[in-house]
């Protein structure tokens, strides 16, 4: 007996659609490893119909008073309390995440980060005006960019939704937004839920749009001339790939690119404690998340007993079906993930040392145990290059001033954290790490009122806060004569 697949459909203008050719691929449960539903592959008609849904929704959404854009904000935020355990459903569906884990640490900040972001809607404002040359004066306003092509991550496919949609709505923009192809499902019921919202408020249908795809319809929607700005956050590939096609008309970018999180661990840690803290904080999800605590540098003094520890925590965590309540992450995304985190550990070097872990975890789905892998160097590939799954690495360093090289000697500089008593020396390791964001003492807390974005190949731009806001903005310089 076959299971039919449920049918995924692209949201244009407040319509649930196919893709105009036709087109579909399977969704695949990465829990499971089998089909579960198909979505549409969207083309160049779907782009542009999308495109034009939002184009003609801009001027009206533009112009309401900030008020009416947070109220708006504000019932989604309601729905989405209120339809909860659907969300939960789809994206567990998505992702293979344990239920549990996403009720608890996905759910919450989602709702409270929209909130936010509609509280932030009545804060576009320019600086006072002023007069700087006799008999003028000028002043600032800040105003929507316009239409934005948005491409939301696997990892987290709501949060990311959230996070791209909430400040643009927010500002006074309008939205194109692609889930990942492996996982459209909760992407498409929020397109759902703020439809119903945008309908009952009597606001165009066309502010807020999904297309489902691959990476040729991204590569479509960055460079139809319509958006004013395409965010993106992906791999460096991809973001590279954007930032070239948005090139070509000049479009405003805004990339976040991943990481490889240094984890600076000094002697005068409290070990279990740091090793508690740590553990969770790069297996969960496992591992795939782009501030995971996931590269360890400890100070050679308490290396063997910190490496101790880990191990022993790695070999306690466990990964299972998502209705296991006693499983910290849920399986890899998708195929090509799983064989991509294999492959680093079959390719380790001869004086590296499996600690824990280093397998798949049975012959259904896309798990993985929980890994630890010592004795690295700073040029091995799995300390320089993104391994994006639940596998811990651990160096050794002797000083801070070793400490600082390692931890800035990578292409990525999204986040990072310090563990140390002495607050001075955290201070200067503060300043000193080449990194987006740096936890003392923690690591993986993140608030709706702080950035999150990083430097050199993790991207530009940052999502959350109101520095997130912003660059969902432009500036306009006016100037009147008084004479």
């Amino acid at each position: 007996m076959t299971t039919e697949l449920r049918r995924l459909r692209n949201y244009i203008d407040g319509e649930f659609r196919d893709a105009a050719d036709g087109r579909t691929t399977e969704v695949v449960n990465p829990a499971t490893g089998e089909p579960y539903a198909t979505a549409p592959l969207s083309g160049a008609a779907d782009v542009d119909a999308a495109m034009a849904a939002a184009e003609a929704a801009f001027p009206a959404w533009r112009d309401l008073v900030p008020g009416e854009r947070q109220k708006a904000l504000l019932k989604i935020a309601d729905a989405f309390e209120a339809r909860a355990e659907e969300l939960i459903a789809a994206e567990s569906e998505n992702t293979g995440k344990p239920l549990g884990l996403t009720r608890d640490e996905e759910i919450p900040p989602m709702i409270d980060q929209i909130r936010f972001f509609a509280g932030a809607a009545r804060m576009l404002e320019g600086r006072s005006a002023g007069e700087y040359m006799e008999g003028l004066t000028s002043i600032i306003r800040r105003e929507p960019v316009g239409v934005c092509a948005q491409v939301a991550p696997w990892n987290y496919p709501m949060m990311m939704a959230v996070w791209k949609f909430a400040p643009a709505l927010a500002a006074g923009n309008t939205v194109v937004i692609k889930p990942s192809d492996t996982t459209p499902a909760s992407t498409v019921l929020i397109a759902e839920i703020i439809g119903g919202v945008l309908a009952e408020l009597g606001h165009p249908q066309g502010v807020f749009n999904v297309i489902c795809g691959d990476r040729e319809t991204g590569r479509l929607m960055v460079e139809h001339p319509v958006p004013a700005m395409a965010s993106i956050t992906g791999s460096v590939r991809a973001g590279k790939q954007v930032a070239e096609s948005a090139s070509r008309d000049v479009k405003r970018v805004h990339l976040e690119l991943g990481g490889k999180a240094p984890v600076v661990v000094f002697e005068d840690t409290d070990i279990l404690k740091a090793v508690e803290d740590i553990s969770v904080a790069g297996f969960f999800n496992a591992g795939q998340d782009c501030t995971a605590a996931t590269r360890v540098l400890v100070h050679e003094s308490i290396h063997d007993e910190f490496v101790s520890a880990l191990a022993k925590a790695a070999a306690e965590t466990r990964t299972g079906a998502p209705d296991d309540e006693d499983v910290l992450y849920g399986p890899l995304n998708n195929a090509n993930q799983l064989a991509q985190v294999s492959g680093f550990i079959d390719r380790l070097p001869a004086h590296a040392k499996v600690e824990a872990g280093g397998h798949r975890v049975g012959e259904k789905g896309f798990f993985y145990a929980a890994t630890v892998v010592s004795g690295l160097k700073q040029d091995d590939e799995i300390i320089q290059n993104e391994v994006f799954g639940p596998v811990i690495t651990v160096q050794t360093f002797s000083d801070e001033a070793q400490a600082i090289s390692y931890a800035n000697g990578v292409e990525y500089a999204l986040a990072s954290s310090v563990w140390t008593k002495d607050h001075a020396r955290a201070m200067r390791m503060s300043r000193a790490l080449d990194f987006g964001c740096v936890w003392i003492n923690t690591h993986i807390p993140l608030v709706a009122e702080m950035p999150h974005g990083g430097f050199k190949k993790s991207g530009y731009g940052k999502d959350l806060s109101a520095y997130g806001f912003e660059d969902y903005t432009r500036i306009k310089h006016v100037m009147t004569s008084l004479g």
